[in-house]
């Protein structure tokens, strides 16, 4: 009988709950209102021949590079960054090496990792769910081969200090550092191109997100030239579609829809904590699209309630320390105020809803 790998017979399985999303999508960090005008015009320009045609990823890497101030060697365009965290996990890790995640995380750092036969150490972030880098510097030794951060953190939006991250580079030089910066448009801070000083450390961003191009599955992973052109080894030529290949370009160029986009994001992300402050409900800051917030035994009702009226929230309850949470997702300030006064009408409904949530 035909048999996978035990390493892959035994991975935990990753299904997203993508199913009857009717509604202001408040569930998957996306973002709410979609790319720019441009790409949907590039889009309706795309011919019959320009999709016969094999993608051509490197006049599109030069332009990404010139964007992000790098050199086009030492980036790689990926299929989302899912794709970029399986590359680094195929090129580094053997099977019983160590990678190192903080949770909760992303969960595709652990099953990319784990696939590979590699053992995952899993570092419980601090109570209030701060980077524990005390922790993670203790875990490091020969086997680490891999340490992958989310920065901002996701389902938290929490973040790893500059310093601290360099320092986890510097002291595993045989470990591929991977600092996830989906989330860079909503923070502002980057470690790029630091990997200059640090050969170890790859960057990965994303269009999905603020450039509103989750559905074309596009990102960049930035690293030392001599390590890209490693992992460029393992990707497939044509890795990256040539829709996205062709939108791509115009997205970049208008960066004025991504800043317009992030600046209301930031604004409702701050109008959201306080009125979860001011509402008795326990949240944590945040420099991602999104709040992290504590509904307690009450967050089935929650969820339901606010599905009921046409917003979706993502109950994270399963990640490790997230018992009784719910992530919500920020979007444009009209979004935010409809999702303030329809949190204030669900609040209101459940009874004892402070004294619940203190739980």
């Amino acid at each position: 009988m035909l048999r996978p790998r035990e390493s892959v017979h035994n991975l935990p399985t990753y299904h997203p709950p993508l199913g009857g999303r009717e509604g202001l999508r408040l569930d998957f960090n996306e973002n709410t209102v979609g790319c720019s005008p441009r790409v949907l015009a590039r889009l309706r320009s795309l011919t019959g021949e320009d999709l016969a045609r094999y993608p051509e990823r490197e006049p599109v890497e030069a332009l990404a590079a010139r964007h992000l101030k790098i050199q086009r060697e030492e980036l790689l365009l990926i299929n989302g960054v899912d794709e970029g965290i399986h590359l680094l996990c195929e090129t580094y890790l053997e099977p019983g090496d160590e990678a190192l995640i903080v949770v909760p995380t992303f969960a595709m750092y652990e099953i990319s990792a784990a696939a590979t036969g590699a053992r995952v150490l899993a570092i419980p972030a601090t109570t209030n769910f701060e980077f524990p880098v005390g922790d993670l510097l203790a875990k490091l030794d020969s086997r680490t081969r891999l340490v992958a951060i989310a920065n901002p953190n996701n389902p938290t939006g929490s973040v790893a200090e500059s310093n601290d991250l360099l320092e986890i580079a510097r002291r595993a030089p045989n470990a591929a550092i991977l600092v996830d910066e989906a989330y860079f448009e909503f923070y502002g801070r980057s470690l790029a191109p630091q990997w200059r000083e640090h050969p170890n450390l790859f960057i990965a961003r994303t269009f999905s997100k603020a450039y509103g191009m989750a559905g074309l599955r596009v990102g960049t992973l930035m690293g030392t030239a001599e390590q890209i052109a490693m992992v460029r080894r393992v990707a497939s030529p044509y890795n990256v579609n040539s829709v996205a290949l062709a939108c791509l370009p115009p997205a970049i160029d208008d960066q004025e829809y991504v800043r317009d986009y992030a600046s209301q994001v930031r604004l409702g992300r701050g109008r959201l904590a306080r009125f979860l402050t001011e509402s008795g409900v326990r949240h944590w800051p945040s420099q991602a699209n999104f709040v992290l917030a504590s509904f307690g035994h009450r967050k089935k009702v929650f969820v339901s309630a606010m599905r009921t009226r046409g917003i979706l929230v993502r109950d994270r309850s399963r990640d490790p320390g997230c018992e009784g949470c719910v992530r919500i997702t920020l979007g444009t300030l009209d979004q935010t105020a409809r999702l303030l006064d329809t949190l204030e009408q669900v609040l209101g409904e459940i009874c004892s809803f402070p004294t619940a949530v203190s739980e």
